[in-house]
C-alpha cells in the first residue's frame, strides 16, 4: 500500500500544491492542553476539530465516567496521560472491524528508511524514546509540506488490545508533537483499512478532509464516533430511487447533534442523539464543539411518556405541536395503543371537541400517559467546550457552565433568549431552556 492511497482518502486529488500545503498546515497540530482548563484540548486552527472534538468528546466520557477523582476538571499530568491514551485505544478499538484485525499506528520514521521506498513501511525497529523524541522536535520545527510528510510516515502493527495500549503510552510525547492529530487519524484510517472505508463512503472520490476548505466530512466524524465512514446521520439504512444509503448503524458511545437539523438540511437518528454516555458533539456550519453533563438520566430508556411524544413528533415534521385527527389512528398503533377505528372515533371526538381537526401533543399526553412524565430531572447542570482560543471568554479554552432546563411544553416563564446553540439542543430537546453563567451564550463556530 503506497502514501498516495492514503494521501488521496484524506485530501483527495490536488490540482494546486501551494494550496493543499496551506490547508495541510492547519492540520499540523497535537493534541495540547489549554492552559486555562487542565482536560480541554486546544485547536489552533480551523480544521482539526473533525478529529479534536471526537477524541474530546471520549476524553471527557472517561473523567466523568471512568475516573475515581470527583473533581474532574482538576487533574494532575499523569492522571491525563493515562486517560488520554485510554481514550486513543478507545476509538482505534472501535474501528477495527474484528478481533482478528491488527491495530496500527502510524509514526514518523527515520528520514533514510523512508526515502528509499515509496510506501508506508511496515513494522520498523522501534527507535528508543529518546532519539524518537529528538527526531520529532527536529521535524516540528523545519516547516514540512504534505508530500515530504508523507514520505516520513510508517506504519506499526499490533495484535492484542494490551500491546497497542502500552505503544500508545510510550509514544505519549508524539501525540502532543506538531503532527500528533495527523499521525492518529492516519492510525484510525489504517486500523480500519482504506478500502473498507472507501467502501462505506458513498463518493469514493470525496476525501475526509476538504482539501479547499480543511473541514473533515461527516465521514470522517461517523468514523471515529461509530467505527463506520457512512455520510449520513439516520438510523440504519435507507432505499433512495433504488438506491441503499447507508446511516448509522447503532448506538454512539457519545452523540453527535447539527444545527443544520434546525435548518431542516438533514435529520439526526435516535443512534447519534440518545449514546450511552450524555456526552455530544454540536456540529455548526463550519465548527465541532462539545456539550456535556454529568446527569445520566439524559441517556436513560426512554419512559412511555417520552416515546409517546417522540412518536408523535414524527407525524408533526414542522413541529406544530399537532397532527391532523386523520394521522391519530396512525399514531396510536405506532405506540401499540387499542386502535379499531370505532376507538379512534370516539378519541377523536373527545380529544378535538371544538371539531377544528388537529389533535394537540399536550392533551394526547394527557390523555394516554396522564401520570407520566420525562425521567430527565427538572434542571441540571451543563458544560459547553470550544477548542477555538478566539470563541472563547477572554480568549482562555475553557468549559462554559450554564443550568439546563427541560419540560414536556413550551413555558413562557422560563423562556431564554434564541441562539445558535439552543437551536441545536432543541433538535433532541425541543423545550429546552439554558442559563449561562456567563455573560454571553457560548459560541458554536
Amino acid at each position: 500500500m503506497y502514501n498516495i492511497e492514503l494521501a488521496e482518502l484524506v485530501w483527495g486529488k490536488r490540482p494546486s500544491s501551494a494550496l493543499s500545503d496551506s490547508v495541510f498546515r492547519r492540520w499540523t497540530q497535537g493534541f495540547v492542553l489549554s492552559q486555562s482548563e487542565s482536560t480541554a484540548l486546544e485547536q489552533f486552527e480551523g480544521g482539526p476539530c473533525a478529529v479534536i472534538a471526537p477524541v474530546q468528546a471520549y476524553l471527557l466520557k472517561n473523567f466523568l465516567f471512568k475516573s475515581d477523582k470527583p473533581n474532574w476538571r482538576d487533574c494532575t499530568d499523569e492522571e491525563h496521560k493515562h486517560l488520554f491514551c485510554l481514550t486513543l485505544s478507545e476509538i482505534l478499538e472501535t474501528v477495527r472491524l474484528s478481533n482478528t484485525t491488527p491495530f496500527c499506528l502510524v509514526m514518523l520514521a527515520k528520514e533514510k528508511s523512508t526515502e528509499e521506498h515509496g510506501s508506508i513501511s511496515e513494522n520498523q525497529p522501534e527507535s528508543s524514546q529518546g532519539i524518537e523524541e529528538e527526531q520529532l522536535s527536529a521535524l516540528a520545527a523545519e516547516e514540512l509540506g504534505s508530500e515530504r510528510f508523507h514520505a516520513l510516515i510508517q506504519k506499526r502493527t499490533y495484535a492484542t488490545l494490551t500491546e497497542l495500549r502500552e505503544a500508545i503510552l510510550e509514544q505519549y510525547s508524539t501525540w502532543k508533537n506538531r503532527f500528533g492529530v495527523l499521525l492518529f487519524l492516519y492510525s484510525v484510517i489504517l486500523t480500519k483499512g482504506i478500502a473498507n472505508i472507501r467502501n462505506e463512503i458513498e463518493d469514493a472520490a470525496e476525501p475526509l478532509i476538504d482539501p479547499v476548505y480543511g473541514h473533515g466530512s461527516q465521514s470522517l466524524i461517523n468514523l471515529l464516533l461509530t467505527g463506520y465512514a457512512v455520510l449520513n446521520v439516520w438510523d440504519g439504512d435507507r432505499e433512495c430511487s433504488g438506491m441503499k444509503l447507508h446511516g448509522i448503524r447503532n448506538q454512539s458511545t457519545v452523540g453527535f447533534l447539527t444545527l443544520m437539523e434546525s435548518l431542516r438540511y438533514c435529520k439526526v437518528g435516535a443512534f447519534l442523539k440518545s449514546p450511552k454516555f450524555p456526552v455530544w458533539i454540536l456540529g455548526s456550519e463550519t465548527h465541532l464543539t462539545v456539550f456535556f453533563a454529568k446527569e445520566m438520566s439524559l441517556v436513560a430508556p426512554e419512559s412511555p411518556w417520552e416515546q409517546a411524544r417522540r412518536v408523535f413528533q414524527t407525524y408533526d415534521p414542522e413541529d406544530n405541536g399537532f397532527i391532523p385527527d386523520t394521522m391519530l389512528e396512525d399514531v396510536m398503533k405506532a405506540l401499540d395503543l387499542v386502535s379499531d377505528p370505532e376507538y379512534v372515533n370516539i378519541m377523536k371526538s373527545k380529544l378535538d371537541p371544538e371539531g377544528l381537526g388537529i389533535i394537540l401533543l399536550g392533551t394526547f399526553l394527557q390523555e394516554f400517559f396522564p401520570e407520566q412524565e420525562s425521567t430527565i430531572p427538572d434542571s441540571f447542570t451543563v458544560y459547553h467546550y470550544n477548542g477555538l482560543k478566539q470563541s472563547n471568554h477572554s480568549e482562555k479554552v475553557m468549559y462554559v457552565e450554564g443550568t439546563a432546563v427541560v419540560t414536556g411544553f413550551e413555558d413562557p416563564m422560563v423562556r431564554t433568549d434564541d441562539t445558535p446553540i439552543k437551536r441545536c439542543l432543541q433538535t433532541k430537546w425541543p423545550y429546552i431552556e439554558l442559563m449561562w453563567n456567563t455573560d454571553r451564550s457560548p459560541s458554536l463556530n
